[in-house]
């Protein structure tokens, strides 16, 4: 049985103050999203940790707005490190500092982008449940695997239901193909989000992330992890 919708930690300021963060906000995450994507313009690494020092800094407008007035600011209270922890519980952008690969490489091929996901049709859906007074305080209120996670139960209940009043009539909705297509084209979705677009198969192991890798009793990002072997220095310290 899932136990978390997401991953979160406590980081820690220069001066030692301890701030609990976990997946942005959409309503910042969007704003994070369009800084991000100026990453895969920057010339160099220099300009790269610029960018995503400024993610962090966008960050901190939810996590703790005190630091969020400046880059400048951001940059008195945290190290580097802790900026990529930042956006790596942030937004699933993980930075290996040990990495051979540039930091601007590493940042554009975390995965899937913004603009690749169908997020008005997402928030449109889960809008349906009557929760929320307007779409802003929706995206103020969830995060992304929030959002999934209130889609997807949202999705197996309404299919629940159809499925129970379709065998009163004695029809079964598990043979219907269209039903067997559609779901499947909504698991390959959700893989391609929790495995950052390395993967659209729902079969793949990628994509047993988070809940998913909870639900089916093992996966990376809950007890299993793995390293990118594109790394040589891995690839040695393994030999």
């Amino acid at each position: 049985m899932a136990t978390e919708i997401y991953k979160s930690e406590n980081i820690f300021l220069i001066n030692g103050v301890e701030i609990y963060i976990i997946p942005l906000k959409i309503k910042y995450l969007r704003e994070f999203m369009i800084r991000f994507n100026d990453v895969k313009n920057a010339k160099d690494d220099y300009e790269a940790i610029e960018i995503l020092s400024e993610c962090a800094r966008i960050c901190m407008k939810q996590y703790y707005p005190k630091i969020s007035k400046s880059i400048e600011i951001l940059q008195d209270n945290v190290d580097m490190p802790t900026v990529y922890k930042i956006i790596e519980i942030a937004a699933g952008i993980k930075i290996n500092e040990k990495s051979k690969d540039t930091v601007k490489d590493q940042a554009t091929n975390s995965g899937s982008s913004w603009d690749e996901l169908d997020l008005a049709k997402l928030e449109s859906e889960t809008f349906l449940l009557g929760i929320w007074k307007d779409y802003s305080e929706l995206e103020s209120s969830l995060s992304m695997p929030e959002l999934l996670a209130t889609l997807s139960i949202k999705r197996e209940l309404d299919y629940s239901e159809k499925k129970f009043l379709a065998a009163i009539q004695g029809v079964d909705l598990d043979k219907q193909s269209g039903q067997e297509r559609g779901q499947k084209e909504w698991e390959d979705m959700k893989a391609r989000v929790f495995s950052k677009g390395k993967t659209s198969d729902s079969n793949d192991i990628l994509s047993l992330q988070g809940p998913a890798a909870q639900k089916a009793g093992f996966g990376i990002g809950m007890g299993i992890d793995y390293d990118d072997l594109r790394d040589s220095s891995l690839i040695n310290k393994n030999i």
